[in-house]
């Protein structure tokens, strides 16, 4: 049975509040908080995914493979973000002369 959407957002803002603490998201204190069994959590699958992706996130920021993954795409992102750059620079450019050679 899937999770309804109050369940969910419990969970999902408990594993957050655990994560910006910098206290290990576990199953007995996500169900704490989020006001669920823990069995449920166990239970239901796609609740403990929720949790397990929180778990995983956390412990891949603190180890080098994490980190550097993490480093590589925030390396990826801003490359796109400065060839979007270099493209507006460049259409100003043709627009700015267009202009001169019009005015």
């Amino acid at each position: 049975m899937p999770a309804d959407h109050d369940q969910l957002t419990r969970i999902e803002a408990a594993c957050a509040e655990l994560a910006a603490a910098g206290q290990p998201v576990t199953f007995r204190e996500v169900a704490a908080r989020a006001q669920i069994s823990r069995t449920t959590l166990y239970r239901r699958a796609d609740l403990r995914a929720v949790v397990e992706e929180h778990r995983a996130r956390g412990r891949d920021a603190t180890t080098l493979t994490g980190l550097a993954v993490q480093i590589d795409q925030l390396r990826r992102s801003l490359e796109a973000v400065a060839a979007k750059v270099r493209h507006h620079e460049e259409t100003i450019r043709r627009l700015e002369r267009a202009r001169r050679k019009s005015g």
